[in-house]
């Protein structure tokens, strides 16, 4: 028999009524240190003051109007992203998946209003992860996402990750973009190797191509920089981003180039809720805490912290820990246990993890966290590793 929530997600038998800075509560009062952050979500913590009071004020307004109509909020949201990025322009949504729809369709756009209607196919590439939607889907082109959902949504082709000149001869007369995650989530905290994105980019101007660089999960500070490309020195056409950037409330964005966006006129695209009085007043107090003198710098820092303990741990632990990988707070633990074994161990010492592919437990605390909360989640980390070496 059915249970009234479809039963799609694997649920840990845990509810929490409460959450403060990285820990939360749960119904039994039990306190987890909170190193999953909702997937990348909560890069503030929770009940971070500055997010409540902006969401409570705004609450006390008006909670939605629809795009029909100017929301002083949404604009001076777009002003900001605007001016501390590449982009021209920012479409909002509601989540990653509709974030990065709406950067494939501007990609389809800008070569059909370029005259070249017929380039429409996105290169896409292993270990990616893009969304849940039936194009995202594609895009990604896991099969085991894609079981049991009929024919794949066309205009996809996968190479492998990492393979500039698999990317090379994957561009045909009907390749509108290519489009590549800087730092792999999902697909294994896997960091786009030297000298990659910055080929992808020199293919991109030479085919006349849109670059498509998917930061829902790795931009928004989690790398110690605001987006994650940044690292790289590598500039995007179009970035669709979400997650971090409302600090739990749920918003996406897709960013463009004046020039990558010049087909997106009036009715190319839209959404009910995105962007809406409640979601961008949130973004816009995560951005004042996020853009503050100093902040990035110390998700920086404390990201080197975190990954210098982590490492003393995997050296104690040889035969439970692989490797550890990522960038800023943004890090994963290659294990050689089954990596669901490990964070449920996680788990039984009060330290919340997510799983990720190539057997990845990953690692993603708040961006306020303390030093005192790093070493302790090193201890959970070794007594985790201590029950299954033993």
């Amino acid at each position: 028999m059915i249970t009234p929530l479809m039963p799609v997600f694997a649920r840990a038998d845990i509810a929490f009524e409460r959450g403060e800075g990285a820990y939360l509560y749960a119904t039994d009062g039990t306190r987890y240190l909170d190193f999953a952050s909702g997937i990348a979500v909560t890069m503030l913590g929770h009940c971070h003051p500055h997010l409540v009071k902006a969401l409570t004020e705004q609450a006390n307004k008006v909670w939605h109007t629809s795009n029909l109509y100017q929301m002083p909020n949404q604009q001076k949201l777009a002003e900001r992203l605007v001016a501390n990025t590449f982009a021209d322009t920012v479409f909002f949504a509601n989540s990653g998946a509709e974030a990065v729809e709406c950067a494939i369709k501007t990609a389809r756009m800008y070569q059909s209003d370029s005259g070249h209607p017929e380039r429409y196919r996105i290169i896409t590439f292993t270990h990616a992860f893009h969304g849940r939607t039936l194009a995202t889907l594609a895009a990604t082109a896991n099969e085991r996402y894609l079981a049991g959902f009929g024919p794949k949504v066309d205009g996809f082709d996968q190479v492998p990750h990492g393979d500039l000149e698999a990317a090379r001869k994957a561009i045909g007369p009907a390749t509108a973009a290519i489009m590549v995650e800087p730092v792999q989530g999902e697909g294994g905290v896997r960091v786009a190797p030297p000298g990659y994105l910055e080929g992808l980019r020199r293919l991109c101007d030479e085919h006349g191509l849109m670059l498509i660089f998917d930061e829902v999960q790795c931009g928004n500070g989690r790398t110690g920089k605001l987006y994650a490309h940044q690292l790289f020195g590598v500039t995007p056409d179009i970035m669709p981003t979400a997650k971090a950037i409302g600090g739990g409330f749920p918003i996406g964005a897709c960013l463009a180039t004046e020039r990558a966006a010049r087909g997106m006129k009036a009715g190319a695209h839209g959404s009910t809720f995105g962007g809406n009085q409640l979601g961008t007043a949130v973004a816009n107090a995560v951005l004042d805490v996020m853009l503050a003198p100093g902040f990035l710098e110390g998700v920086a820092r404390k990201g080197q912290h975190l990954r210098q303990q982590l490492a003393m741990v995997a050296e104690k632990y040889p035969g439970v820990i692989e490797e550890v990988r990522g960038v800023g707070v943004m890090l994963g633990i290659r294990t050689k246990k089954p990596n669901d074994a490990v964070s449920n161990a996680l788990r039984r010492h009060k330290m919340l993890s997510v799983t990720a592919g190539e057997n990845v437990v990953r690692l993603y605390p708040p961006m306020i966290i303390e030093e005192a909360q790093i070493s302790e989640a090193a201890d959970k980390l070794d007594a985790a590793c201590k029950d299954l070496a033993g």
